[in-house]
């Protein structure tokens, strides 16, 4: 296997990994629950249109990974932290029974944006919060950049590595709406969170803390 094709496979094959891990698992339930009620085609344009937003956003990252060095884990821990807090608000709500505030307060609002520029703008939001298994990632670019000066190689390499993880952190919900069951089996999650509001709660919390918790105590190593 050439150096190139295993650069390619480890952003992807940790993206896939990343899409069930608990600090991204929140975000795709969100945007699962944004997709209640959508047709088939509309799920698919939505969901294409949020796994590219959020790998090209995320594919950004890498670029400023590579141009503020250390001082990018800084903000990605803030951003751990910060989603961390809104998931365990969102718990709580649910927990207390008013969940209902909190679709008065977002569900309007998404509705008057069209479906797929909400889409993308979920991308944007979410590709915020890279999981945790992009840590051997950001330790391999910051470390990278640091040989290399930065240079406009280290920035390509940057984009090209965290853009690839982005795409496949949200592929497989662009497989799963191609199939009538795995499209049943959406609705029926997106409609959990109404029929089963406790246990939804205690998701978001553990979800929260667990994100929080990677935020405050986690360390990158990275080699210079």
């Amino acid at each position: 296997m050439s150096g190139l094709t295993a650069s390619m496979l480890l952003p992807i094959g940790l993206g896939l990994f990343g899409f069930i891990e608990p600090c991204s698992i929140g975000s795709t339930l969100i945007f699962i629950k944004a997709m209640e009620g959508r047709s088939a085609a509309g799920k698919l344009a939505q969901v294409t249109v949020f796994t590219l937003a959020r790998g090209l956003f995320i594919g950004l990252l890498g670029i400023a990974a590579v141009a503020l060095g250390r001082a990018f884990l800084g903000v990605q821990k803030g951003a751990w932290l910060a989603l961390g807090l809104v998931y365990v608000a969102i718990g709580l709500l649910y927990l207390a029974g008013r969940a209902d505030v909190l679709m008065r307060s977002i569900g309007p609002r998404l509705a008057a944006v069209p479906a797929l520029r909400g889409s993308a703008a979920l991308g944007v939001v979410f590709g915020l919060n890279l999981p945790a298994c992009a840590a051997p990632l950001l330790a391999a670019l910051l470390g990278a950049a640091a040989a290399a000066g930065a240079g406009g190689a280290a920035y390509a390499m940057g984009f090209a590595t965290l853009g690839l993880f982005g795409l496949a952190l949200s592929a497989p919900l662009v497989v799963a709406v191609l199939f009538a069951p795995a499209r049943r089996a959406l609705d029926r999650l997106a409609g959990l969170s109404g029929r089963m509001p406790a246990l939804t709660g205690v998701v978001f919390i553990a979800l929260g803390l667990w994100s929080a918790w990677f935020g405050l105590f986690v360390t990158v190593p990275i080699e210079t």
